[in-house]
């Protein structure tokens, strides 16, 4: 069995569970991929979690509350501006070292359990392929991120 090497190349993802009562749950989600020194970051910068706002904005098509982790790249000043000018959007801070109150962790859970374990992949492209078709497979699968919801312990209520 031929064994390759460490491989520098880096997939990151970014996802957002959507709730609001009466509607179907919703996942949205962006993968990047760093092949190389292209712009020197390996991870998601506040850029594209701006740009995976504006998308999520568009596909739902309404005002976003968004309640998201302490990651360092999620309080940039760029972004905190960028959410000061959108009237549509809110941003709400779940307390460090929260991961129990954040549905989305329960979301990688699943990912990682079913499409990610017992693979041995032979290319970068074989791996974003199963991340696509398991991320793809639970949006349409409501139940599963209504699920993430409520292992958090949180609930929606209507204003």
């Amino acid at each position: 069995m031929r064994v390759r090497g460490h491989s520098r190349r880096w997939i990151s993802i970014a996802a957002l569970t959507c709730y609001k009562p009466g509607h179907r749950s919703r996942l949205i989600y962006r993968p990047r991929r760093d092949d190389g020194p292209r712009d020197g970051r390996k991870s998601f910068s506040w850029r594209d979690y701006r740009d995976l706002l504006i998308a999520a904005h568009q596909q739902l098509g309404g005002p976003i509350v968004l309640i998201w982790d302490n990651l360092n790249v999620h309080k940039a000043a760029g972004l905190r501006e960028f959410a000061a000018s959108r009237d549509w959007l809110t941003i709400y801070y779940l307390p460090p070292y929260a991961a129990d109150l954040n549905p989305v962790e329960g979301i990688w859970s699943l990912l990682r359990r079913a499409w990610l374990s017992n693979v041995a992949f032979s290319t970068p492209e074989h791996l974003v392929q199963r991340i696509r078709r398991g991320l793809r497979h639970i949006q349409y699968r409501n139940d599963l991120i209504d699920g993430c919801l409520a292992e958090t312990g949180l609930t929606i209520r209507p204003a």
